[in-house]
């Protein structure tokens, strides 16, 4: 089973490279030229693609092949009082070039919009603002050129005291989603509402490719181990959503998320690095079954946390463990 290893958003080991530059709506409304301030934004906006061009080429540089990038390449694009405001097509050239570099180098992008995205919502406000942004995070993709395989995650959302009905109310949302949008979706558990089990469950009944995360599977279970969800889990990658853009004959391996806890007393939040032995043995018990999956890694210290774990990875592969390096960022696993 080939493994590739990616991370989210910001380099540890790059410095003065943040693709996430910002502005605050505050700072904003005290400037005195409404067009200048725009202006301003934009050119955040292009110093952030800049900086995401550059990580890319770190990436690739490293054989990183995965990669999430951060939802704040424009600061405020989707804030309420600045709708009248399509800073995508100022940014198109900059946009085209991060796409181009990423078909290029055949690196699989995805996004994952913020807690506020949240399609369980009973507030119909909150529906709104949630469809406006998973729409900005598709148009952001669309403006790179990227097929439907450059995904957004996110999930279920919160249960507002009845969490069937919450997951009902997610389904009849997705359903009347634009098909441009449903098809760049997954859905991931988390780690205090709904567990894997609920949302393989929703996953399943919409044709959603589920992401799990290994890390929130642990601290949200109904008492399963990670492994024997896997099978179902991994046939939602075969779905039609799934597999939009696809080419004919090939799958999009399914991805999961990695990460440690950073301390027992803090079990889900997230260490700096990750702990190699509990993510072998989940790899070893899939590994029979499962041709290739892409995992992100979700670690404080990013590409560096990466880093760390190859250099673990190879420790282990020397005392021969079932492991083979690939190259910096990618290992196989014998079943």
């Amino acid at each position: 089973m080939i493994v590739r290893f990616g991370y989210v958003a910001m380099s540890t080991v790059i410095p003065d490279c943040s693709p996430s530059k910002t502005m605050t709506m505050a700072s904003f409304a005290k400037l005195n030229d409404r067009e200048a301030g725009l202006r301003r934004l934009e050119t955040l906006a292009k110093t952030n693609l800049h900086n995401t061009l550059r990580l890319l080429k770190h990436n690739a540089g490293s054989d990183i092949m995965v990669y999430r990038m951060t939802s704040k390449l424009i600061p405020l694009a989707t804030h309420p009082d600045l709708q009248d405001w399509n800073p995508l097509a100022v940014l198109a050239e900059e946009f085209a070039e991060v796409g181009s570099y990423v078909k290029k180098h055949g690196m699989r992008v995805s996004f994952h919009p913020d807690h506020f995205t949240v399609l369980s919502t009973p507030r119909p406000e909150v529906l709104a603002s949630s469809i406006r942004d998973l729409q900005h995070h598709t148009d952001m993709l669309v403006a790179m050129g990227l097929p439907a395989t450059a995904k957004s995650n996110i999930h279920i959302g919160g249960a507002y005291g009845d969490k069937p009905v919450a997951a009902a109310r997610f389904r009849e949302h997705f359903a009347g989603l634009a098909p441009e949008l449903q098809e760049r979706v997954t859905l991931e558990n988390d780690d205090k509402t709904f567990n894997a089990r609920e949302t393989l469950e929703v996953a399943r009944s919409l044709g959603l490719p589920m992401v799990l995360d290994i890390h929130h599977q642990w601290v949200n279970n109904e008492g399963e181990l990670p492994w024997e969800l896997w099978p179902e889990i991994q046939k939602t990658w075969k779905s039609p959503l799934a597999l939009q853009d696809v080419l004919p004959g090939e799958l999009l391996p399914p991805k999961i998320h990695v990460s440690s806890p950073r301390s027992p007393s803090d079990p889900r939040s997230h260490a700096d690095g990750v702990e190699p032995a509990p993510l072998l043995a989940f790899l070893k018990r899939i590994a029979a079954d499962t041709p290739a999956v892409d995992a992100m890694i979700e670690a404080k210290s990013k590409d560096g946390a990466l880093f760390g774990l190859m250099e673990a990875m190879k420790e282990l592969a020397e005392a021969g463990n079932g492991i083979t390096i690939l190259d910096g960022a990618s290992i196989n696993i014998e079943p």
